[in-house]
């Protein structure tokens, strides 16, 4: 089956190469605490980075710890630089950073840190997990500042597997595939002369056929009316619980005798 993918997603290991040289925050005001976000889909990682931290000079023994929120991990902490040591506690409810550098440092100021967090299998895509704390403390422990991590599941990518790419298509073709159980599926239509993603490009691809992902997670819809003749791209979204994701474009060619249940 012809395919292409229409955003590029990093993976780990490239966003963990990227944050070999210590990323600047952006946009850090004096008054604003320490923060961060991410999206992560079940049963898999992704990095939360925190900054935030525009107060007081601390010196060496100073330490950022983040506590993982309810039902997640923290497995690795992954910033490789000079004078910062990373630890991940053995339960992998909470992990830390800590400055062994030179007194007269600024470690925690216009910077951001990374922390990988694991999200079980069963997280329900479009829940925000409650209780990601992150403190940071001095050389004796004494509390300097606080802040929270917002970490939310992800939903899964739907897949678009009907119809088959590289056969005559008749216009109201069969459409069909597999996303997350009870996420709501909008497929739609773009011309190929559209460039970019669909509902990305210049238009915003044509909605042709709706459906519900059943509990084994197929689903199928044919398009209330016929699609243009020629060549086009087909590309399923899925939403559930407040969250989106979509699906690979397929390549479809609209005419010839091709049948509408044909796969």
């Amino acid at each position: 089956m012809s395919r292409c993918r229409n955003t590029v997603t990093l993976g780990i290991a490239a966003a963990l190469a990227a944050l070999g040289a210590m990323t600047p925050a952006q946009g850090v005001g004096s008054t604003r605490e320490l923060w961060g976000d991410v999206t992560v889909l079940p049963g898999r990682e992704g990095i939360v980075e925190i900054a935030g931290y525009e107060g007081d000079a601390l010196g060496a023994g100073s330490r950022l710890t983040l506590t993982a929120p309810e039902g997640a991990e923290v497995t690795k902490t992954p910033l490789r630089a000079q004078d910062y040591r990373g630890r991940v506690d053995a339960d992998g409810d909470s992990a830390s950073y800590t400055w062994a550098g030179p007194a007269g440092g600024r470690p925690w100021q216009g910077r951001s840190f990374p922390f990988v967090l694991a999200v079980p299998a069963d997280a329900v895509p479009g829940t925000r997990l409650a209780g990601c704390v992150v403190r940071l403390t001095d050389s004796r422990g004494t509390f300097k500042d606080r802040g929270t991590c917002a970490v939310t599941v992800g939903l899964p990518e739907p897949a678009l597997t009907r119809p088959a790419s590289g056969i005559a298509l008749a216009a109201r073709p069969v459409t069909g595939g597999t996303a997350y159980p009870g996420a709501q599926i909008t497929v739609r239509y773009e011309d190929t002369k559209d460039e970019g993603v669909t509902g990305q490009g210049p238009e915003l691809g044509t909605e042709v056929c709706t459906a519900t992902a059943a509990r084994d997670g197929g689903w199928t819809c044919v398009p209330s009316t016929p699609l243009p003749s020629g060549p086009g791209r087909l590309q399923a979204t899925a939403t559930f619980n407040g969250v989106t994701a979509v699906s690979e474009q397929i390549y479809v060619a609209v005419g010839g005798t091709g049948r509408r249940g044909r796969p």
